[in-house]
C-alpha cells in the first residue's frame, strides 16, 4: 500500500483510499477496462469520484485512454516513466473481435509518424483487430 501511495505523491496527486483502490485494480488487470468495468467494481462509489480519479490519472499520465473502435472509452495504466509523447511511449493496441478485451501491447511500440508539411500531429491511436492469443486455442 505504501509502494502506491509514495507512487501517486510522486505524481504530485493527493493520496485518498479511493484512489488507491482504483490504482490498484487497475494494475490487476491485463486488459483495458472502462468507466463501467470500474463503476462495477466499486458499485458503492459515486460514479463522478470514479470519473474524476479516471481524469485525474490520465492528466498526471498514470493511464491512458483508448479508442479501440468500440465507441467505449477503456483506460490501462502506462508504463512506469511512460509521459505519453508521440515520439517515444506509443504502442499498439489488440482488440479481440470474440471476447472484446482490449490488451495494451508494450514491446510492440509505434514508430515515429512523419505527416505532411504544415500538420501537427497530436495523438495516434493504432488498434490491430483479431483474435487474441486465448480465443484462438478454443
Amino acid at each position: 500500500m505504501q509502494e502506491v501511495e509514495t507512487f501517486l505523491e510522486s505524481k504530485s496527486i493527493r493520496v485518498t483510499a479511493m484512489r488507491i483502490l482504483i490504482f490498484k485494480f487497475l494494475s490487476e488487470k491485463q486488459e483495458a477496462v472502462t468507466l463501467s468495468d470500474i463503476e462495477n467494481a466499486f458499485d458503492k462509489a459515486d460514479r463522478t469520484t470514479l470519473y474524476r480519479t479516471i481524469k485525474t490519472f490520465e492528466d498526471k499520465e498514470i493511464v491512458h485512454q483508448i479508442d479501440d473502435g468500440t465507441g467505449v472509452t477503456k483506460y490501462a495504466l502506462c508504463e512506469p516513466n511512460c509521459h505519453c509523447d508521440l515520439e517515444t511511449d506509443l504502442h499498439l493496441h489488440f482488440h479481440c473481435t470474440v471476447c472484446e478485451t482490449t490488451i495494451c501491447l508494450t514491446d510492440h511500440k509505434i514508430p515515429k509518424i512523419k505527416v505532411p508539411k504544415g500538420f501537427i500531429a497530436e495523438h495516434v491511436n493504432l488498434v490491430v483487430k483479431g483474435v487474441c492469443d486465448k480465443c484462438s486455442d478454443q
